[in-house]
């Protein structure tokens, strides 16, 4: 990305879009009852809430009645038309890490694992996004976490650790290419959820080669344990390979989730929050998600920089969007055009 004299100046930023993750798939009910939605009708108003608070991008994941997370694509269907009808203007982001069966006796037999995650493809209402992950990676949400992340909460129990601490993400590349065509085959724009340069680099590789042609919203995720961590050189050095076209939101995890994001507001991007990625604001405090995102409404607005509406993000985000050739999505990307056969040089942007 690139920055004149003036990026910093908030009256030339982009309205900043906050993404709302209030779902908490990771934690136990009693971790945090006070936010953690159970019923469908809690669920709803949990986002409700966030979008009147400012937040204008919903991270959706659902749990069943028992407190667990749900597996079931009917429970997501749901949820997304009971969202439609509450909050019309927010971004619905179906979390695409979620695992689910199919229902009936006997068809979750018939479906590899990563045909069910394609099933994503097919949820009715259909949501606006679908994270994305790139590259099959270690996903150790447990190496950055402090004991006084996981005091009190599920986490301390030995089985769960070591569970949250062996996780990998399945993202091949055969499995990618299939899923962004099935998603931009049904009008779901893909979010790219990306821990590192390298992710980067791939998406830019299936740009050029005519696998994904439309908008690039991107996350930089930096939880460690395989990923970036929350380290300022790791965010700007990612910054800087992100193509001038492209909406870049900064997520992490517990208490690096505010200065993140405070960068994120001062740099002219975008933020995540919620009790997906922290239930804690000051050291042994708990925090809401619809506090959360209070309090970076408030931080924009001491920067200077104002808040998107709903209609404003969907703008920004260019849903609905799709592009009709590799030279016209790299063009509006701010990508340098393919080399041409028998060119010397470096390409340069139009």
């Amino acid at each position: 990305m690139h920055f004149h004299d003036d990026a910093l100046f908030p009256e030339v930023q982009e309205k900043q879009v906050i993404t709302v993750a209030p779902y908490g798939p990771e934690w136990e009910l009693d971790d945090f009852r006070e936010d953690l939605p159970l019923t469908m009708e809690q669920h709803v108003q949990q986002a409700v809430d966030c979008y009147e608070a400012g937040a204008t991008v919903l991270h959706i994941h659902v749990r069943e009645e028992d407190g667990h997370g749900s597996k079931r694509l009917s429970k997501f269907n749901e949820l997304l038309s009971g969202l439609r009808e509450a909050v019309p203007d927010m971004i619905l982001q179906v979390g695409g890490s979620i695992s689910f069966a199919p229902e009936g006796e006997g068809a979750d037999a018939k479906w590899l694992s990563d045909d069910t995650r394609h099933m994503l493809a097919e949820l009715d209402p259909k949501p606006d996004q679908v994270t994305i992950a790139i590259n099959t990676s270690q996903m150790n949400i447990m190496e950055l976490m402090t004991e006084g992340d996981i005091e009190g909460t599920s986490m301390q129990r030995p089985e769960l650790y070591d569970t949250y601490r062996e996780m990998t993400v399945p993202a091949g590349p055969e499995w990618v290419e299939e899923h962004l065509r099935r998603l931009t085959a049904n009008g779901i724009q893909p979010h790219f959820q990306l821990s590192s340069i390298p992710q980067l680099e791939t998406v830019e590789r299936l740009i050029r080669r005519g696998k994904y042609m439309g908008p690039l919203n991107l996350t930089w995720v930096g939880i460690g344990g395989g990923f970036d961590g929350p380290n300022p050189y790791n965010i700007m050095n990612f910054v800087g390979r992100v193509p001038d076209g492209a909406i870049l939101t900064l997520e992490t995890l517990m208490r690096s989730v505010l200065p993140v994001n405070t960068l994120a507001i001062a740099m002219g991007l975008h933020t995540r929050c919620g009790n997906e990625d922290t239930i804690w604001g000051r050291p042994g405090e708990k925090i809401k998600s619809v506090d959360q995102v209070k309090q970076l409404v408030r931080i924009s607005h001491e920067l200077g920089r104002d808040v998107a509406t709903g209609k404003e993000a969907r703008d920004i985000y260019h849903i609905g969007e799709q592009y009709g050739s590799v030279d016209e999505t790299l063009a509006k990307l701010g990508y340098a055009p393919n080399r041409q056969l028998g060119q010397l040089g470096f390409t340069q942007h139009a």
